[in-house]
């Protein structure tokens, strides 16, 4: 069943990798600004946050290899609609949709920590399959990334060709899940907490919007705060009802353990950098120094070697979770990761010059991005309860692509405003502003650091199984 999985998270890795080194190729097709290529990740991210809890909610229900079928389909179908998308409000529908993808990986660890309970260590087993799940992901994502980049400059022009490749690749994946992986044998039936779904969809479009309305026209809109204040408001009617419920979509009672909170903040924090960052670092690679003083001036090929070299970063940490997990604890593995992340951005406010010093940069980021991408679902199924693992899997995936969609939207507003001291872009030029890129590394390396600091509120014996003589920590 895992290498079944395995397959299933090199197309995820395909459909992250693939596009990055296509970002601007997309933004000159489209004729809109590097910067607006950031609503493209934002409302991806935000739908993703919207459906996530209630497919993983739905999966502990019915069956969690159910609705991966059900998530891959409507993925391939978006996926093949960006190849006939033209315009930017038909590409942005599309690719909105497509972050349907985003649930693969926690129903996968779910359905993994489920069947291991006849396993003397089901925590440990599931560790370990989560680290080769993310090698998987990311040998998909390097598979991408080169692959995208290559056939973006032998098929200039053709981006529409270019764009078949992903949408082939998960019309596959859908015949490997239906052939090949098996149904979850606990379900807990009964019906979706649908008052539950439309509050919290309600506050975090509110939220998005006011964000929105900053970006558009401009930091000082009184009526963008607003709604980003109403946003937040609304999160107080989804809590009481949540609390309420006999079967809340969210378990809020489960997010007040001292296992449980400190993570769901890690993976906000995570979604920061490992997904707000992604457009910054391509578009400023691709930004002409000769013409603004800032940026690399290299082509596509090279942004693939970058993403490359940051991947196999991310396929050593991985790697290395278990093991450093199994001589330590999950939770210093936990803490480590955090605080590499930290530095590896924080290393970018005074090295970005060349293309040596942003490749070391991702290395160090890298190593900690693949470790917590591994660890953070597999810690949330390890402290909760068996019949809720698809929920609190789901919620770190959740809360990191909500602090994705957050950090898009505000790096956004950001490169789109040349800063007091910036160097000023030529006359027509649709680069992002110097001052944008540091402070979207300044923001990526102090929310790994925040997250380190949070981690230590978790018990020093989280995340692992009981053995006899012994109490577990939840």
């Amino acid at each position: 069943m895992v290498g079944f999985l395995v397959l299933v998270e090199m197309t995820s890795g395909v459909l992250q990798g693939y596009y990055t080194p296509l970002f601007t190729d997309i933004a000159r097709h489209l004729g809109i600004h590097d910067a607006d290529v950031n609503w493209f990740e934002a409302a991806q991210l935000m739908v993703s946050a919207l459906v996530v809890p209630a497919l993983a909610k739905l999966g502990d229900m019915f069956g969690h290899r159910k609705i991966l079928l059900a998530s891959t389909a409507v993925t391939a179908l978006a996926t093949w609609a960006l190849v006939f998308s033209g315009d930017f409000w038909s590409f942005l529908i599309a690719w909105s949709l497509q972050g349907f993808y985003v649930v693969w990986l926690p129903l996968e660890i779910a359905l993994i920590y489920s069947r291991s309970q006849e396993s003397p260590d089901p925590a440990a087993l599931t560790r370990k399959a989560a680290g080769l799940l993310v090698v998987g992901l990311e040998a998909g994502a390097i598979l991408g990334a080169v692959s995208g980049g290559v056939l973006g400059e032998l098929l200039a022009g053709k981006l529409w060709l270019v764009l078949m490749i992903p949408a082939i690749c998960v019309s596959l994946c859908f015949i490997v899940i239906w052939r090949g992986v098996p149904e979850s044998p606990v379900r807990t039936g009964g019906r979706l907490d649908s008052t539950g779904l439309i509050l919290i969809s309600f506050a975090l479009l509110l939220i998005t919007a006011g964000l929105t309305f900053m970006r558009t026209n401009g930091p000082g809109t009184w009526w963008a705060w607003l709604a980003v204040g109403l946003g937040v408001l609304a999160l107080w009617p989804f809590v009481r009802h949540e609390l309420r419920h006999p079967d809340p979509m969210v378990d809020i009672r489960l997010l007040r353990s001292s296992a449980i909170w400190p993570v769901m903040l890690t993976a906000f924090l995570f979604g920061v950098s490992v997904l707000g960052s992604q457009v910054p670092l391509s578009t400023f690679a691709r930004t002409d120094p000769t013409v603004v003083g800032y940026g690399l001036g290299v082509g596509s090929s090279t942004v693939s070697l970058l993403i490359g070299i940051y991947l196999i970063a991310m396929v050593a940490g991985a790697l290395l979770f278990s093991w450093v997990s199994r001589v330590s604890t999950p939770r210093i593995t936990l803490i480590g990761a955090a605080s590499l992340i930290g530095l590896g951005y924080s290393l970018f406010v005074p090295f970005h010059d060349q293309v040596w010093q942003v490749m070391a940069n991702m290395l160090v980021a890298g190593l900690g991005t693949g470790a917590l991408v591994a660890a953070l679902p597999a810690a949330a199924a390890a402290a909760a309860p068996l019949r809720q693992t698809g929920m609190a899997t789901g919620l770190t995936n959740a809360t990191k692509t909500i602090g994705g969609s957050f950090a898009s939207c505000v790096f956004g507003i950001a490169l789109a405003s040349q800063i007091a001291g910036s160097a000023a872009a030529a006359p027509g030029s649709t680069a992002g502003s110097l001052n944008g890129y540091l402070l979207v590394w300044i923001v990526c390396g102090a929310t790994g650091f925040l997250a380190a600091a949070l981690l230590f509120f978790v018990p020093k014996l989280a995340f692992r199984t009981a053995v006899p003589g012994q109490v577990a920590v939840r």
